[in-house]
């Protein structure tokens, strides 16, 4: 994946592998079924031409339609957009397009025409070949090309989907025209196949974070936190790998983290941590000005 320039319309940086394999990213799309379901659903006004892209989806398209046919169960005619920098990845998605699905060549500057927007952006192991001073510009381009309470999801997961971290980001309406890009949180998928241990999560953790775990981050500081409420509510593993997340959480909270505790994500394995004061993003001037 590359990053698409705004002011020279050329396409910067380098391919991903693209060996994403079918239903690697099953589990993102059960996340957005969860946390975004009423971006998901809506229709008309800005919604019309408002997309669900799937930004980076690899040498064949088969994220972009697996997400495809999930979220049209909610909403039938949910515009969804796939994004690749390699033209040939493009071309062999091409024959898969209808009048609701779209291939498109581009980068993280999604390549929308007039009238089109986007609703939520998902981008997943792509950030993690950049170097961790461009995430903060890739983030900001991203999350300013969304419709007004937009999401962007990205993340990184295992070769298989079984583990997975990433992160939330929001474009706000504020007053009148105004919005602010809003770093909202963080949130760490499991389907249990490893098993449970917040350990499990540290390699993939998004570019933002994986160099950051050491005394005084705050990732490290969480991270420590949930393995020591990981390690305080081991007795629950007698009731299953489900019931000892859950309880993990609930300590966590009484630790002082505002994570979500609601069944519907902690059941499913996601653990959802909100920042108590989202951070602000800020564009990155070098990224943006290559």
């Amino acid at each position: 994946m590359m990053v698409y320039n705004h002011q020279r319309s050329r396409l910067i940086g380098q391919p991903t592998r693209g060996k994403t394999a079918r239903n690697r990213l099953r589990r993102s799309d059960v996340f957005l079924l969860l946390y975004a379901e009423e971006l998901l659903r809506r229709q008309g006004e800005i919604y019309t031409q408002s997309f669900y892209v799937d930004l980076g989806y690899g040498a064949e398209a088969h994220t972009t339609l697996e997400s495809a046919q999930r979220f049209r169960q909610i909403n039938p005619a949910l515009p969804v957009l796939g994004v690749e920098i390699d033209p040939a990845r493009v071309a062999t998605a091409k024959p898969y397009e209808n009048a609701i699905t779209q291939f498109r060549l581009g980068g993280f500057n999604i390549p929308l025409q007039p009238g089109e927007s986007a609703r939520i952006i998902r981008a997943f192991n792509v950030l993690r070949q950049y170097e961790e001073g461009q995430v903060a510009g890739a983030h900001y381009l991203l999350a300013s090309q969304l419709v007004p309470g937009g999401l962007v999801l990205e993340g990184t997961s295992d070769p298989f989907g079984r583990v997975w971290v990433a992160n939330l980001l929001r474009k706000r309406p504020l007053t009148g025209s105004e919005t602010a890009l809003e770093h909202e949180g963080i949130v760490f998928g499991t389907n249990f196949r490893w098993g449970f241990e917040p350990g499990i999560f540290q390699p993939v953790l998004p570019k933002n974070y994986i160099h950051r775990m050491r005394p005084g981050e705050a990732i490290h500081e969480f991270m420590e936190a949930w393995k020591e409420a990981a390690r305080l509510s081991a007795p629950f593993k007698t009731f299953g790998l489900r019931h000892w997340f859950t309880a993990s959480a609930h300590l966590l909270q009484q630790m002082g983290y505002a994570v979500e505790l609601r069944d519907r994500y902690l059941r499913r394995g996601f653990l959802v941590w909100k920042f108590n004061q989202p951070k602000t993003l800020l564009p990155d001037k070098q990224l943006m000005e290559k």
